[in-house]
Parts: C-alpha cells; sequence; structure tokens
C-alpha cells in the first residue's frame, strides 16, 4: 500500500506559476503521475514519469508549460506549471502505480488511469484572469 499526500496548490493570476508536490510512503512507484479535474469534467492525465529512469511524458494540452520531476531521496515527485490559465483551474492529483522499487514493471508507464493503484486526495489550483 503507497500512500500519497499532494501540497502545493493556491490561488495564483493568469500568467503565474506554482509548483505542486507529491509525497509517497513508504516508497515511490515506479510510475507515478499527475492527473487533474475539472468541475463538471472527466478526470484528465498531466504528466508522467518512470521513476527508475526518469522517462517522462505530458499530454499535448500542457507541453511547454508543465515539467515532473522526481527526488528519490525525498520519494516525492514535483509538478511544475508555468504561464497558468484559468483553464488550468481544477482539482489535481497523484497517482502511483503498484510496482515498486526492485520490481520488474510496469510494462508500460502513460498516463491512463486504469494503469495506477493509489491516488492522493488532491490539491486544489484555480486561476484567475
Amino acid at each position: 500500500q503507497v500512500q500519497l499526500v499532494e501540497s502545493g496548490g493556491g490561488s495564483v493570476q493568469a500568467g503565474g506559476s506554482l509548483r505542486l508536490s507529491c509525497t509517497a510512503s513508504p516508497y515511490s512507484s515506479n510510475c507515478m503521475a499527475w492527473f487533474r479535474q475539472a468541475p463538471g469534467e472527466k478526470r484528465e492525465g498531466v504528466a508522467v514519469i518512470h521513476t527508475p529512469d526518469g522517462r517522462t511524458d505530458y499530454a499535448y494540452s500542457v507541453r511547454g508549460r508543465v515539467t515532473i520531476s522526481h527526488d528519490n531521496a525525498e520519494s516525492t515527485i514535483y509538478l511544475q506549471v508555468n504561464n497558468l490559465q484559468p483553464e488550468d483551474t481544477a482539482m489535481y492529483y497523484c497517482a502511483a502505480d503498484a510496482f515498486g522499487p526492485g520490481d520488474y514493471g510496469p510494462v508500460e508507464c502513460i498516463l491512463n488511469q486504469d494503469l495506477f493503484d493509489f491516488w492522493g486526495q488532491g490539491t486544489q489550483v484555480t486561476v484567475s484572469s
């Protein structure tokens, strides 16, 4: 069982930046990601990272503005979001799969929420124009 705790959300004006954090315990999973869900909308993937080798992928809608990273020592992933826009307003969730250090998996690490077994409670990001 992996527990995820997000932080770093807040209210910002358009053009601002935020860095979201997600700390995993007892360890980082091999595949971790950020998803977001706006009111009345489906949850969508934002960014994903394969923590053993640092490979990343991003949703097309945020490429160029978002960076996902991992600090192995802190068992924490980060999401740096720049040039925030009102359409970025959402609850941001951290997700992790069930493969941990030393496991030979997952087969793929992509922005498919069905692949993730553990979810955080979310951190709210609100962007005003």
